[in-house]
């Protein structure tokens, strides 16, 4: 039996047992047991031991032709870089050597289903899929670096449940060429931290960047030493967010208990890249697409780039995520909105076919993600890796919100270095992530929200004085519903008007009760008060003094005076900034 026959069992398609080389580039074949063969006729010849002919189907000279049974030797073909198909059972004879018709269309291999598996999102989401070839994993597995995470985590991620991964990016400069980045010495604190929540039902994600200049209370951390032992390094109140890793012997554990008790989310794992991540991973992809809108030449990052759209890798991208001083504000603030754009960048490219389908490439990323990341004891495999990347590829990136730790100026500063939590927005923020709520969905649900409300002011207006409603205090002035009764009976000519007193609960903005079948009523006033369509409430209407319906107005803490007009917002949910990584930006 010649090579391409040995070890094919009827099921299976010769083309099947054909895999990628990653050091040569080229398809070998792949020997596994299967069934055993049905007899072909043929002369006996005595038994011999395998050698690497049969493997190769080559001669011992490495000639490259396979011995044929006895008496039954055919003439040489001309030599093949690809041994040819075995005939399948009831399929015509080829023609001899010289006088070949068209050759059937190959079925598609394994190899490039193992690359059409799935789509990573980012270099780490994509580690897993990307070793096409099973003889390969025990390698990868020796490039991956792992370290305890001390019992901060979940114990790691499950697939019926939401995941949360806690991304950190250190300013260690480890590595050939890193030395002549600024602190050469640095121990390697949170420089980039960004915690991704993925849903449970894997529609959408949120990454949320954490500013490394936020002030924060760093716990107490149980770490565990090099001989095995446990040490409780002692916390820190009102220090950078990065102190939180590296500082005093701080580990990436520590940074997970940092975070949550920051946000109340607590992460199922983490995974640590330094400056060669960024560097080798854009490499191995070929460089991502990037666009500035204007010049950039900053001494500090080594960047320097021209107005416009460039692809960049290795040390150019480095450049790129660091800059700082030459795009916004000039602030950390304004490098995470660069870095965001360059992450959105990273994963419309490993997305994309010119990447999934490129053996050479996902090969290049699964070397170059295993070396240059540190993860936590519960991802330390291959496969552990790729079960994450299958989880994270169901997602489609324009589900994908990046956004950033609501934050203010730090008060207690003259020069203002570092920043502290926006309390009015940053507990709503971290609550969405907490109960698994997509920012996207927010997002589509507010312009919903937004068309719905102004509607609400679109249609015909009752005249003034056909108006009926009441008027409740609920948050304003004392006296308010008073001196607003009297002016819409004498200025505005709303004369089926009264004081209702006061309302069962103080309201922070002023509304409006109505039936639906009040709602010509309800424009008229709105129209008189200055009221958006937020504070109309379609509900229920209550029966005045007369016995007939009438709307309630109560005045809430916005309450500015009688007659004057509040245009009040209809802007009531979360307002942070944020983009999805399917859009594509400009630094500026």
């Amino acid at each position: 039996m010649d090579s391409q026959g040995r070890g094919r069992a009827d099921d299976i398609d010769p083309a099947d047992q054909w895999v990628l080389n990653p050091h040569t580039g080229e398809y070998e074949l792949r020997l596994t047991p299967s069934a055993p063969q049905p007899s072909v006729p043929g002369p006996r010849r005595s038994a011999r031991k395998r050698t690497a002919a049969d493997v190769t189907g080559a001669d011992a000279d490495g000639t490259g032709t396979a011995d044929a049974p006895r008496g039954n030797r055919a003439a040489p073909a001309p030599p093949r870089d690809v041994p040819p198909q075995r005939r399948r059972r009831g399929a015509p004879e080829e023609p001899p050597p010289g006088r070949r018709g068209r050759r059937p269309e190959k079925k598609k291999s394994k190899g490039r289903k193992v690359l059409l598996w799935t789509g990573g999102t980012m270099a780490f989401l994509i580690l897993g899929t990307a070793s096409a070839g099973y003889f390969y994993l025990e390698h990868l597995n020796g490039n991956i670096t792992a370290v305890s995470d001390d019992g901060a985590s979940t114990g790691g991620f499950q697939k019926d449940k939401a995941i949360n991964i806690l991304l950190i990016g250190t300013d260690k400069r480890t590595g050939a060429g890193n030395e002549s980045y600024g602190d050469a010495g640095s121990v390697g604190h949170a420089d980039t931290t960004i915690l991704l929540h993925v849903s449970k039902d894997r529609s959408n994600a949120t990454a949320l960047s954490i500013p490394r200049d936020l002030i924060v209370d760093v716990p107490d951390c149980p770490t565990e030493q090099e001989d095995g032992s446990t040490k409780v390094i002692p916390g820190t109140t009102g220090v950078r967010f990065n102190t939180s890793l590296g500082q005093d012997g701080r580990t990436p554990s520590c940074t997970v208990r940092t975070v949550t008790e920051l946000t109340g989310v607590q992460p199922d794992n983490f995974m640590v890249a330094d400056f060669n991540a960024v560097k080798t991973l854009t490499t191995a992809v070929g460089g991502v697409e990037v666009c500035l809108a204007k010049d950039i030449d900053d001494p500090d990052s080594h960047l320097k780039l021209s107005a416009g759209t460039h692809t960049i890798e290795g040390e150019q991208a480095l450049a790129f995520v660091r800059t700082r001083h030459s795009v916004g504000f000039g602030g950390d603030l304004s490098r995470i909105g660069l870095q965001q754009q360059f992450l959105s960048a990273l994963m419309r490219k490993l997305k994309s076919n010119d990447t999934l389908t490129s053996p050479s490439k996902m090969l290049k990323l699964a070397e170059a993600g295993t070396e240059a990341l540190t993860v936590d004891s519960q991802l330390d495999s291959i496969s552990k890796l790729k079960d994450l990347g299958l989880e994270l590829g169901k997602l489609n990136v324009k589900n994908l919100t990046f956004t950033t730790v609501p934050v203010i100026d730090n008060p207690e500063e003259t020069v203002k270095t570092t920043v502290v939590l926006n309390e009015s927005t940053a507990p709503e923020v971290f609550n969405m992530i907490q109960n698994d709520v997509s920012f996207t969905e927010v997002k589509q649900q507010k312009k919903k929200e937004k068309a719905a409300v102004a509607a609400r002011l679109k249609g015909t207006k009752a005249d003034a004085s056909e108006v009926r409603v009441r008027v409740l205090n609920g948050g304003a002035p004392s006296g308010s519903a008073q001196e607003e009764l009297t002016w819409l009976q004498t200025e505005a000519g709303v004369t089926k008007s009264e004081n209702g007193g006061n309302a069962e609960k103080d309201l922070a903005k002023t509304q409006l009760e109505y039936d639906p079948d009040q709602a010509d009523q309800a424009r008229r006033l709105a129209d008189l008060l200055g009221l958006s369509g937020s504070a109309m409430k379609p509900g229920e209407s209550v029966t005045n003094a007369q016995g007939l319906p009438t709307m309630t107005l109560t005045l809430g803490k916005d309450f500015k005076g009688a007659g004057v007009k509040l245009n009040a917002t209809s802007n009531t949910s979360v307002d942070v900034d944020k983009s999805t990584a399917d859009e594509v930006k400009c630094a500026e």
